[in-house]
This record gives C-alpha cells, structure tokens and sequence, in this order.
C-alpha cells in the first residue's frame, strides 16, 4: 500500500513543481515504485520538468470517461523505471476533478507502488482541498519570504483540520549571504514560526532553474550539486533515514521583519 503525500504551499511560484519532480526521481533512485500525479488542473507543468510532455496521449479524465485503460494513462520514465507520471487532465481542461474521482483514481494506484506524491495546485482553493483529500502526509513547500510564509502557515492550518496526520516542511531557495546579513530569515526562523518538522532544505541555485528547462531532474546528475543532494537528502528522510542537513552556514536571524511577522503570526492563532 502506498503512502500518498501532497506536495503543497500556499504562494505559487515557490518550487513545489520542481520538488515534485526531484524528490520523485529520487526516491525511484533509490528503489521504490513511485507514482507522480499532476494535479493542478489547467496548469500542469511537472511534465515539463520531468521531460515528458510529448508522451502524453490519455489523462485521468480520459480514464474516467472511459475513452482509455488506466494503463495507457501512465508514463514510465525511461531513464528511471520506477518513476511513473500520471497527468489528471490536459491544460485545455476547463472543468476541475471532484473530490471523489480523484479518490476513485488513487485508489485505484495504491498497491501499484510505494509512494503517490500529488502535485498540488498552489493557494486554498477547490483545487488544492480536491489534491489534499486522498493524502495522507503533506510536505509544504515554503520560500524565506513573509508573503510565502504566511500563506504556508493557512495552509497548515487546513492540513491539520483535514486530520493530515503528518506534516512536514521543505524550506527552498534559501541564501546564506543574506541571512548572514538579516536581509533574508533563517531555517530556524521558518522552522519555528510554522512549528512543523523540516524535512529539507535547499540552497538557491541558477542550476535549479537550467534543469527545470532541460526537463532534467538534478537528483539524476552523475555528481549531484549541492541543491541536487539536498532534494536526494529530503527524500532519505521522507523513508525515515537520519540523514544530516548540509552545512549552509545559516544563523539564526535578528531581522526585525521576522519578529514582526512572528507577532502577526501569533496575533491571528488567538483570534
């Protein structure tokens, strides 16, 4: 039976997509049957960044409506074989998945492989409470920014009220000079502001975004880069692994901007 995890955030354009697909092939590196299912209806992008946009035929819908098998909706990647994509819909869709088909459609997976990862459409919306229905772990992916902090920390607040019973936390794009400097909050800042357990974090890098366009995962780099091993990290702790974090020479942080957010942010749990 497969753990299904929803790949998550509250602000859009925070690398939940590309995490999808790094932490995805790397679990498939490592061994275990692992299914990625697009779920952002209207906007799918993971099979961009997995290489695989020109080997769709079918959709989840198509399976649903009949027009084709399950099977025939289900990409192999052929550079690793235990890592299968499965796109919901086209990008011309114009009607969203209720709730109870993509259960239908999960359940349907679920002792097909080890891990389901749902890519999950970005805000609060029908959308993303439709992604979160059939999970049961969540990993929320968050910038060290206050507008993606705050947006993260309602999304929790809706994971924990869906009785999500494990949550976890990817802090991406974080830059050590400018935490150095107070221009930017810390892991430990994040950390402890959305009180969830980090799973990983991952530096900024300019080789992040030439592997999105190359539709190259980086976790499949013969030597991996540092963000690369970071994703590999993040998902050695997703199977349980005591894996270190990397040395970003990250101290906590005594920008003003973080107290005050942290006022807000305990300003709106006792209203």
């Amino acid at each position: 039976m497969a753990r299904v995890i929803v790949i998550t955030s509250g602000k859009g354009g925070v690398g939940k997509t590309t995490t999808t697909s790094n932490i995805g092939m790397a679990l498939a590196r490592l061994g275990y049957n692992t299914l990625l299912v697009d779920a952002d209806i209207g906007l799918r992008n993971l099979d961009l960044l997995l290489g695989l946009e020109n080997r769709i035929i079918y959709t989840g819908l198509d399976v649903l409506a009949e027009t084709c098998r399950l099977e025939q909706a289900l990409i192999t990647d052929k550079r690793q074989s235990k890592l299968t994509f499965f796109p919901l819909s086209s990008n011309q869709a114009k009607s969203p998945l209720t709730k109870e088909q993509i259960q239908e459609l999960i359940n349907l997976l679920k002792d097909k492989y080890d891990y389901i990862l749902i890519d999950s459409p970005a805000g609060i919306d029908e959308g993303f409470q439709t992604a979160v229905l059939p999970a049961t772990e969540a990993l929320v992916v968050v910038t060290p920014e206050v507008p993606s902090i705050r947006d993260a920390d309602k999304v929790i607040g809706i994971l924990v009220a869906q009785d999500i019973k494990k949550i976890s936390l990817l802090v991406n794009r974080i830059r050590p000079k400018m935490v150095k400097t107070d221009d930017m909050m810390s892991i430990d800042d994040v950390k402890n502001i959305l009180g969830v357990p980090l799973a990983g974090v991952i530096p900024d890098s300019e080789q992040v975004i030439i592997a999105s366009n190359r539709g190259e995962p980086l976790v499949l780099e013969e030597k991996l880069s540092l963000p690369g091993l970071a994703f590999e990290n993040t998902a050695r702790r997703l199977l349980g692994e005591e894996v270190d974090f990397l040395n970003l020479d990250t101290p906590t942080s005594r920008n003003p901007v973080k107290r005050l957010f942290n006022n807000f942010i305990n300003k709106s749990k006792t209203d």
